[in-house]
């Protein structure tokens, strides 16, 4: 998972990025030439995020980017990684070094993920 700025977020391009509130439900989108998608958490507390994120990973099979935007905090990476999130947009304020930490601090999981599907007893030796 890539960690950006929000001053890096304002700078990138915006062509095919879908910008998706997070009461949507990605199943009635149309797709078709989105590169991109910005999946929005209003406040740490609202996790349907993480909901949009496995459903466009798992059942709709988007290859795109997801990123991360909002009140994004650095305990919650781990989590959006393993939902699928790509990058993730911190808020100001937030040290960079940090939240690299945070993604760094486990080198594996035991079950899968939206990533990685298969869990870890069922990967070859």
């Amino acid at each position: 998972m890539n960690i950006i700025t929000s001053q890096e977020h304002q700078a990138a391009n915006k062509t095919g990025v879908l910008e998706l509130a997070n009461d949507v439900d990605p199943r009635t989108l149309d797709l078709n030439g989105v590169t991109r998608i910005d999946l929005q958490f209003p406040a740490f507390t609202d996790g349907r995020a993480y909901s949009q994120a496995f459903l466009l990973r798992r059942r709709l099979r988007f290859a795109g980017e997801l990123r991360a935007t909002g009140d994004v905090l650095i305990d919650q990476l781990v989590q959006m990684q393993r939902t699928g999130f790509d990058v993730a947009v911190l808020k100001e304020g937030v040290d960079a070094s940090a939240a690299q930490r945070q993604l760094d601090r486990y080198a594996g999981f035991y079950q899968g993920s939206a990533v990685e599907t298969q869990p870890q007893f069922a990967k070859a030796a």
